[in-house]
Formats: structure tokens, sequence, C-alpha cells
């Protein structure tokens, strides 16, 4: 009988993670598509309805955004959506030009078989994107690219580094996006996904370098 609760909490421990996440993307997509506006004051129930799930999901993704710097909790007055620093496009850039190739060669080397499919079907979701300029859509793509990624990569050190980075660049980026510069960071985004798929570690390497480069002109 033990044995059957443990198994019961446990699952419903996992349910929970798994709205807690559904929460996060959900809030993560409105931040970085800035539908919450950087240095807007929004209350617990606004991120409930936005969110689409119930308190303690959102409460607990709040809290992830919180520690990525994304939200701040502001003791008597309530959340506020971060502002966007002049600074904060090359700080991050930073952190990913020098752990970023380093992630993809590790998956490229590690990734099982579910993970490279995956990151396909990911490539095939941004392609389509491109076809019809859902610029949206492509954040949402590019979202689950990075958590393949980390859900692959074999150094937690390195994706732990690299979560709140990406997110904090996938905002800024979308605030001077464009269908053009959205095409060209597909195709850089492709040729990451073909080298991880293939194994071939030094030019996933080489790949997320460029993408990364590319990324970093403003």
């Amino acid at each position: 009988m033990r044995m059957m609760i443990y198994q019961s909490n446990d699952g419903f421990a996992r349910m929970q993670e798994s709205l807690s996440h559904l929460a996060y993307l959900a809030l993560e997509h409105a931040i970085v598509t800035l539908a919450l506006a950087p240095g807007a004051l929004v209350t617990e129930k606004q991120l409930i309805d936005l969110a689409g799930h119930g308190r303690t999901p959102v409460r607990e993704a709040i809290q992830k955004l919180a520690w990525q710097g994304l939200i701040v909790v502001k003791p008597r007055v309530g959340l506020q959506i971060a502002e966007i620093n002049s600074e904060d496009h090359a700080n991050v850039m930073q952190v990913r030009r020098k752990l970023e190739p380093i992630a993809a060669a590790l998956v490229a080397d590690a990734a099982n078989e579910e993970q490279r499919s995956r990151l396909v079907a990911c490539a095939r979701a941004m392609e389509e994107c491109a076809v019809s300029g859902d610029l949206s859509g492509f954040f949402a793509a590019d979202k689950a690219f990075d958590e393949i990624l980390e859900d692959a990569c074999s150094n937690r050190f390195i994706t732990a580094a690299l979560g709140p980075v990406q997110t904090h660049s996938r905002r800024l980026w979308y605030s001077t996006a464009n269908p053009e510069r959205m095409d060209r960071s597909i195709s850089f985004h492709v040729a990451v996904i073909r080298a991880i798929h293939q194994g071939e570690v030094e030019q996933a390497r080489e790949a997320m370098a460029d993408l990364i480069d590319y990324l970093s002109q403003k």
C-alpha cells in the first residue's frame, strides 16, 4: 500500500511540474514577444489569466522567471516585467558566444535518437515559419530548440548558465526582428541542427559559433 501511495504522489508531482512548465512557457513567450511590455506592472491574477493555468503552476513559473531576471518581485508593489537595458545585448551575447558552441558540440556527440529527431522537427517548424512569416511561431520554435539542447547537453553547469541569457537574448532580438532577419536566423539554426543530427561535433561547434555571431549583430 505504501508503494502505491508513493507512486501516486510521484505522479502528481510530475503532473504539477509539467503544468508549471507549461505556465512558464506561456509567460516566457509573452515576455519575449513583448506582449508583456518591459517595465509593466502586472498582478498575479493577470498572469494566471494569461497563462491559462492555476495559481500554483503560475506561482512556480513566476519564481523561475524571477530567478532568470525577467520578472522583478517588488515588495508592497507587486510584479514588474524587467526593463531592457542598453548593455544587456552585449552582456548576454558574451556568455552565449563562450558557452553555446561548447554545448552544441556536446549535444552532437551525446544526443540520443529521440532528441535528434526532435531537433529535426524543430527545424521543420522553423522553416514553416519562414514560409508563412510567422515571427511569433519562430520564437516559440527557438525556445523549443534551446530546451532540446538543454535536455541533451551532458554539462548541466553550461545549461544552467545559458537558460536565462537565451531568454533575455530572444526578447532583445524580438524587439528589432523582421522577416528578413528571421529567415537568416532560421538558416543558421538549421545548419546547427543538421550538424547535430549527423553527429558532426566540430561542425556543430562551428555552426553554433556562426549563429551566435549573426545574433550578435544589432
